[in-house]
Formats: structure tokens, sequence, C-alpha cells
């Protein structure tokens, strides 16, 4: 999705522009098929609170756009309002009691670099160009999560329009049930949210990227060795393995072992870092670099033009898993071989989720975490290559205890991505908050 420099408009649909504009809301080049009745284009408060009045008058179902990164293109439904919110796009920083207040449309680059500023820090997601409003509801898998929590744990307010058109303000102390459910609800949040108040941190001191590089080869051998090592990484180091056709480095099929790490001290961050250089399998690594300083920003957007490219048609799926690795090596295995040509990649995450969470809507994690990102370019792609990600994630399905709403796939393929009582507490707020069904349920299954 572009950012609109553009005053925003209605476009109803059957207008000469209305299909690029629908496609233009979407990072996935892929065209769904989908399409609603009209676009609104807020360009602020108001303009929502008059979108939804409308659509509650018209008897339109809202479908809600930030920054268009959705993997299965949730936001574009048939029939109904689809709201864009990308211009409220506002930053307001208040370093005297570390806080800040942005809009849905403001992009994860964007207030990192506002933050920097200051020397302060908040666990945005790892794509420069990701909007922070479906970041921060589905839960918030951002820089240094292992270690300041998800994000969505430092959201400490909202501003939300509900579907009877009033605007509303939660927090702990003010209608706290619709900031539990803004904590983790994604793309099922029965509201359209035009103001998050965050909780900002101190800033690490020091930011950098360890890289190891393998032919792929050797996967069962480093996986094997990723997976016994996770559980003692520090959480200042997003430990992670990238299936990569076009590996750094050599260039070809491979499997890049990465530790971003934000600590307090270089020194901190090569001790965290050296189980790989210490790794028993160092000698058979293609490449191995020395820890680089690194900023947050520069990783960003390494990371969207290296993977995540734009004028790609997508599909990812994922699972959360507990079982050891040996039992998946040979699906891994046949992952790995039919993997579609880049940037289409797999990603292997230690999570080791902590004991306890804040009582909040997210509350499905577990010890590690594999998704698949099936980015395809050529218009003559395989249905192999098309189905890559769903179908393998399938073949997995027993090994998994549910998935992760920022890569769902639920329209395709439904599984578990909250606790069974939190979706029940969830399903009760949406009656008693949207009784009509004003917002969009989750794709693949109605609340």
């Amino acid at each position: 999705m572009k950012r609109a420099g553009s005053r925003g408009v209605s476009i109803a649909r059957g207008a000469p522009d209305f299909d690029a504009t629908l496609l233009g809301t979407s990072f996935n080049a892929q065209d769904p098929g989908r399409r609603p009745d009209l676009i609104v284009q807020a360009n602020d408060t108001h303009e929502v609170i008059a979108a939804v009045n409308r659509a509650r008058e018209e008897g339109l179902t809202i479908g809600i756009c930030s920054g268009g990164h959705s993997w299965a293109q949730n936001h574009i439904r048939d029939g109904g309002m689809l709201l864009d919110l990308s211009r409220l796009n506002s930053i307001a920083i208040n370093e005297a009691d570390g806080t800040a207040t942005i809009g849905p449309g403001c992009l994860a680059g964007e207030l990192d670099a506002a933050l920097a500023k200051c020397q302060l820090f908040f666990p945005v997601a790892h794509a420069y160009t990701v909007g922070m409003g479906g970041f921060l509801l589905q839960g918030g898998f951002g820089w240094n999560s292992r270690a300041d929590g998800l994000a969505c744990q430092s959201v400490i307010g909202i501003d939300v329009v509900l579907a009877d058109g009033t605007l509303v303000h939660a927090s702990e102390q003010e209608n706290p049930e619709l900031l539990w459910a803004a904590r983790g609800a994604g793309p099922g949040f029965f509201g359209a949210v035009v103001r998050f108040h965050l909780k900002v941190h101190p800033r690490p001191r020091f930011v950098g990227l360890k890289l190891q590089v393998f032919r792929m080869r050797h996967l069962e051998e480093v996986m094997a060795w990723a997976d016994n090592a996770g559980p003692g990484v520090s959480p200042s180091v997003e430990f992670q393995l990238v299936f990569n056709r076009r590996a750094a480095g050599i260039f070809s099929h491979g499997i890049e072992v990465l530790g971003p790490v934000l600590a307090e001290s270089w020194s901190d961050a090569r001790e965290a870092v050296a189980f790989i250089d210490n790794s028993p399998l160092r000698k058979k690594a293609s490449l191995t670099l020395p820890l680089i300083p690194m900023s947050l920003g520069l990783m960003m957007k390494t990371g969207e033009k290296t993977l995540f490219l734009p004028n790609t048609r997508w599909t990812a799926d994922s699972m959360w898993m507990n079982d050891p690795i040996d039992p998946l090596l040979p699906a891994l295995r046949k992952v790995a071989d039919s993997q579609p040509a880049a940037p289409s990649h797999a990603l292997w995450l230690n999570w080791n989720a902590p004991p306890s969470r804040p009582d909040m809507a997210f509350s499905l994690e577990a010890r590690t975490y594999l998704a698949l990102y099936g980015g395809l370019r050529s218009t003559a792609a395989s249905p192999a290559d098309e189905n890559w990600a769903t179908d393998h994630m399938r073949a997995l399905q027993a090994h998994s205890v549910g998935i992760q709403l920022a890569d769902e796939n639920l329209g395709r393929r439904p599984m578990p991505f909250m606790a069974p009582a939190n979706l029940a507490r969830l399903d009760a707020l949406r009656a008693n908050y949207d009784p009509e069904s004003r917002f969009n349920p989750y794709m693949g299954r109605q609340s």
C-alpha cells in the first residue's frame, strides 16, 4: 500500500478508478476477487464517525485498512464498506511522561525514526511500511518483543469509534473491556481505532546484526542445533532461521541464521550472540559475519528490499509449536525442496514465551514459530507454488497449537488463534458492542 498524499474521498463500486484504488490498499499484489460496494478514505476522526454512521444507516458491513500489510487481504470483502484509515498517521511524543499518541495509519518505520530522535523506543513491526493500526491490534510481534513484551502490552489506551457511531476512550480505568479486546483481537476487533496511546521505552544503546549462512544440504543439522540452542538464547536476541532461495553471500538456496540484537552495550551484544560463533556447525557455514552495528531503520528497510518485495502475490501461513524439531525434519525438508523462487521464504523463530502475560485478548503462543511466505512474481506460477504455504502448513497441522494473526490464513485454513475462553469473552463483547455485526468478523469463522 502506497502512502497517499492526496485528500481522501469516497469511491463507489463501478467508478473508473475503483479497482485501482481498492487494490492499491494492499501490500499483497494478489487480486482476491472480492469487491466492497464503497471505499471511504477518511481524513480525520470526524470523517470516521460519519462513515460508521453511514454504514449503519445503509446497512453496510465495514472492513478496515490502515497500512495494507494483511497477507490475506482481510480488509477486502465482498459488499459493504472499506474504511481506509491510512491518512490518520499522526505521531505525538511526550518525552516527559514516556508516552506517544499515534494514528492507525502511522507506519512502523516512521514511528521508530521519530522515537530515535528522542532516544526512545517502541517494539514496532519488523518491516518499515507496516501500518501500526493492524499491527497493534493483532498483538504486535515487534523488535525486541522477547525482552519488552508484545507491542499491544504497551498500548495504554485507545480512542475508538464504535458501531453506533460514538467515539469513546478505553484504558485500564475507562472502558477496560475495550482495551482488553484491542490487545490481540486483530481483524476481529469491533470498532475503528482512530488513536493509540502508547507507553514508550528507553532506546537500547546498541543495535546490530549477526549473520551466518549455510547451504541447504545442512538443513537437518542446522535446525537440530537451533532448536537445541534456542531456549538458552538471551531475550535481547531475535534468533531466527530463514530459508532463502537467494541466501545472503551465496546467492543460492540456503539457510540464513540471523541474530538481530538490541542491547545496552556492544560487549553485551557480542556475548548474547556468541552462541552462533561457538556453534559446532560453524565450520560448515559458507559465511559467518562478525556482529555488525546497524540502525533499526536500516534493518527494516533491508528486510523489505530482500524478502518482502512489492509487486508480489503473497500467500502466508503460520504455526506455533511446542514439539521438538526432530519429528518435523522430514516435513521441513519437503518445505525447502518445494520452495518457490525468491522472494518466497520460510521463517523459524525462537520465541520461548514467558510463563505469563497480562490479561488480554491475545492468548496463544508457544516455544517456537514457523511461518511460510509464498511470494510469486511470475504470472505463470504452478498450482504447487500458489499453494506452497497453505499445503505445507496443513501437512504440519498435527504439530501445531495454533496460528499467529500477523500471518493468518483463516480464509483458506481456519485454525485456533486465541485461547477458547478468551475467544468466548471476545465474542460476548462483540455481541454487546456490535450487535448487528457492523464490523467484519474473522474470515473463515463467524463470531
